[in-house]
């Protein structure tokens, strides 16, 4: 399950990075989740190519993620909103200062979904 984790959010992040050909190919045996023999029929292309490419994809996007750090970046981004929203819950801090935190973590969040 952690692959198909790791494959969707790199994707996420840098698909749009891929020539057209590829994200097809990428799309169809990360998201629908076809088999490798499937996705080779209706592309014209053997298995072995199909998981080169797949393979290739994957490689790729892992390079650009250790060089742009836009996953782990992300991943830190929402840490932080999270431990505002924490802070916010804390009972010790003025209702005001709690609000205000409070809501600027929800933009933080709305910001990194859209």
């Amino acid at each position: 399950m952690e692959k198909i984790v790791e494959q969707g959010l790199l994707y996420d992040f840098y698909g749009s990075l891929l020539t057209r050909h590829q994200q097809k190919i990428y799309e169809k045996v990360v998201y629908e989740n076809l088999s490798l023999n499937e996705v080779a029929e209706t592309e014209g292309v053997s298995k072995q190519a199909v998981h080169d490419l797949v393979r290739r994809c994957t490689t790729l996007m892992r390079g650009y993620e250790e060089k742009l750090g836009m996953i782990r970046r992300f991943g830190r981004i929402r840490e932080s909103a999270e431990k505002l929203k924490k802070i916010a819950a804390n009972n010790e801090i003025p209702k005001e200062q709690a609000s205000l935190l409070d809501r600027i973590a929800d933009e933080i969040r709305e910001d990194l979904e859209s």
